[in-house]
């Protein structure tokens, strides 16, 4: 995987987008990671994602400030 890239191993069916950003550091607190959200910043699956709560799953891809993060089932979920 390359510098700008992240792999998210989803343990149950999906991760709130806020909570996705926090969880990988890529904010720095809870209204950071809402500001991201509400500035475009963020795009899933190609697509600028405006929904501060959006259910990531398996199989998605974000990107975030340049870091492309892909989203895969945890291996014994």
């Amino acid at each position: 995987m390359g510098v700008h890239q992240k792999e998210f191993e989803l343990t149950g069916d999906y991760i709130e987008l806020i909570s996705l950003l926090k969880y990988l550091r890529l904010s720095e607190s809870g209204g950071h990671a809402k500001m991201m959200v509400d500035e475009g910043m963020v795009r899933r699956n190609g697509e600028t994602e405006y929904r501060r709560r959006a259910k990531i799953r398996a199989g998605e891809t974000l990107e975030v400030e340049g870091i492309t993060i892909r989203v895969v089932a945890a291996k014994n979920a």
